[in-house]
């Protein structure tokens, strides 16, 4: 199975093997209908416990991406984005029944608790206005990025933080981060920026990131032959070739050029067939081009129950303001 866990990077188990098996269903790389292996065999595999692969499996059926039948096995249930968004509907539909059962049984008419609910939701609405949320990444290219891709509500203002040895903070960056209302920061770097404000260590939220799919759908299209990879920090290739690794895609080469002098740049892409850029890069690479090429920008995005978890936290960090 082509999953890595990876038992120091701070993001849960079950969360990891959820967020792997979404990846392979949403690329394509695992076709619908397609067994996937029993609790305890992949428990097994993974050197990991039984309730940790039911606690992931159950959360991908609930989201409508697996299907379980007794006594036959779990399977790909497809990649229907429609169904997926049914079962999400559905899912809130019955909290909505459940709420509404409540309220009748409490004497409340429907009409009431129509208004109610409009009127419940107008207030955590405003709550989180003039909420300011610091980004922390040591990634330049992937602060920029996450910092436009954080759709939080209007109201909310996102100050990206850049803090490439998140370890030797300096006293302006310790400043912010202890004066902004939230921070946010990758799965990756949430254990040491917690050691670098244990103060406010509780408070911290990490965002889960996925490669965005379009980009690996159009990477798992090249021919398997050499390519260059352009960006500014190793620490952004890294997580490129990882995530190249994870999703199975082998390339015989892959020269890897952070420099932005452009005669070694131009060598990469005069020897590759194909080029995978970070976002700040491409222009810088197709600038210097001598022939048609392939170049796709590389581009990470967090993930829709990060973003879900974070509106919730801000909401409850206003809330116990005003308590």
């Amino acid at each position: 199975m082509q999953v890595e866990i990876e038992r120091k990077s701070g993001i849960p188990i079950y969360l990891q093997l959820k967020k792997h098996i979404e990846y392979l269903i949403s690329t394509g790389f695992w076709e619908r209908g397609r067994q996937l292996p029993t609790e305890r065999a992949l428990a097994e595999e993974l050197g990991i416990s039984r309730n940790t692969v039911s606690v992931a499996y159950r959360e991908l059926e609930a989201e409508g991406l697996l299907d379980s039948h007794q006594g036959k096995g779990t399977f790909v249930a497809g990649r229907d984005s429609a169904k997926r968004q049914r079962t999400r509907e559905e899912r809130v539909m019955r909290v909505i029944d459940s709420a509404m059962g409540d309220a009748m049984e409490l004497g409340f008419s429907i009409d009431e608790f129509a208004t109610l609910v409009s009127r419940r939701a107008g207030e955590k609405k405003e709550l989180i206005r003039h909420l300011e949320l610091t980004f922390v990444e040591c990634n330049r290219e992937q602060l920029e990025q996450f910092s436009k891709d954080l759709e939080l509500g209007s109201g909310v203002h996102i100050r990206p933080l850049l803090m490439e040895n998140i370890a030797a903070a300096t006293p302006e960056q310790l400043d912010i981060l202890q004066q902004t209302d939230m921070i946010a920061t990758t799965f990756f770097h949430i254990d040491q920026l917690r050691e670098v404000i244990p103060d406010r260590a509780q408070e911290i939220v990490g965002i889960a990131l996925d490669p965005d799919i379009s980009t690996m759908v159009k990477v798992a299209r090249l021919p398997r032959e050499p390519i260059a990879l352009v960006c500014i920090s190793d620490l952004f290739a890294e997580r490129v070739l990882k995530s190249l690794a994870l999703a199975g895609l082998e390339f015989p080469e892959v020269m890897v050029v952070t420099s932005r002098r452009p005669d070694q740049v131009a060598e990469a892409l005069n020897a590759a067939h194909a080029v995978i850029v970070s976002p700040s890069r491409r222009s810088d690479v197709e600038g210097l081009l001598e022939r048609p090429l392939d170049v796709i920008e590389f581009v990470y995005r967090p993930d829709e129950g990060s973003i879900n978890m974070l509106r919730s936290a801000l909401v409850e960090k206003k809330e116990a303001r005003l308590t």
